[in-house]
């Protein structure tokens, strides 16, 4: 028996190598910083440090959405000589794999369940036999590689000879 927690629905993808952004308050009296942006000095009352070089907040965008990666979080993604946003690096760099239900593909950027070795889209993380789906904090039974309800799970131990053990 397993209870689905509440940090199911994560990512495929393993944790890549990824940077930190800082936002750093521009102190009056210090010489302005260059911005590795658009090379002008940072007069703003803010400024966002990353990949050890200092940037506009307007500056530092993802190459191909172009979203403020000051704003979307704090971390950023390199590779190839490009900067990007989690969904953008996943989507161009991440491993994909397949469910283990409907067997098609799943995107690297694409929230999935888990139970032990098999990965599933959220839409088809549900009981094999009734299609109920699962909540966050359901039981769930994986016997047989195939998701179960409880109450399948129940019966179908009742049919072959033997009741379950409650814990």
């Amino acid at each position: 028996m397993v209870f689905l927690g509440a940090d199911a629905g994560q990512p495929m993808q393993k944790r890549e190598k990824s940077f930190g952004i800082q936002m750093l308050s521009v102190q009056p009296d210090t010489k302005p910083k260059g911005c590795a942006g658009c090379n002008r000095k940072i007069k703003d009352r803010y400024l966002l440090k990353a990949l050890d070089k200092y940037w506009h907040e307007d500056c530092l965008k993802c190459a191909c959405c172009d979203c403020r990666l000051g704003e979307v979080g704090s971390t950023l993604y390199t590779k190839a000589n490009l900067i990007l946003c989690r969904r953008d690096y996943l989507r161009l760099f991440g491993v994909t794999g397949n469910c283990a239900a409907c067997s098609k593909l799943i995107p690297a950027f694409e929230m999935v369940m888990r139970a032990k070795e098999n990965v599933y889209h959220l839409d088809c993380f549900a009981c094999q036999l009734c299609n109920q789906r699962f909540c966050v904090g359901d039981k769930f039974f994986l016997k047989n590689n195939m998701i179960l309800c409880q109450t399948d799970y129940e019966e179908g131990l009742m049919k072959e000879g033997y009741a379950p053990q409650v814990r």
